[in-house]
């Protein structure tokens, strides 16, 4: 990821965004980003590597997972959700597995189950 979110920021962004999305309104677009990127940012960290190509648009995208580096066209293993899910699963407060079962995750690739890796502890 090319710049680095400092925790305290980042923490403050999750933080807004998950009061938010609790209180069923629109969280600032801003702090949405943020907290997307930053979660993406300690999943890089937690698991570095090229093999799996984890997408939330319209915010980031990360490369993880150590295994067969990827380079070109369309990643093998992509795991693809949107913002609202990706906090869900990245935080803990809904199990992979039924964010996956619901249809909102969707993984393809034989490394693209991310259970192993979350929650994340921002």
């Amino acid at each position: 990821m090319a710049n680095r979110i400092d925790t305290t920021a980042g923490r403050a962004a999750l933080d807004a965004t998950r009061a938010a999305l609790v209180a069923a309104e629109k969280p600032a677009r801003s702090d949405y980003a943020t907290a997307v990127r930053y979660l993406l940012q300690l999943l890089d960290e937690k698991a570095p590597g090229n093999s799996v190509e984890v997408r939330v648009p319209p915010f980031g995208a990360v490369q993880v997972v150590q295994g067969p580096r990827h380079t070109r066209g369309t990643p093998p293993n992509v795991v693809e959700l949107d913002p609202a899910t990706w906090i869900a699963v990245a935080t803990g407060s809904e199990p992979w597995s039924a964010a996956l079962a619901a249809g909102r995750i969707h993984a393809s690739g034989t490394r693209a189950d991310l259970t192993g890796l979350l929650p994340l502890r921002p």
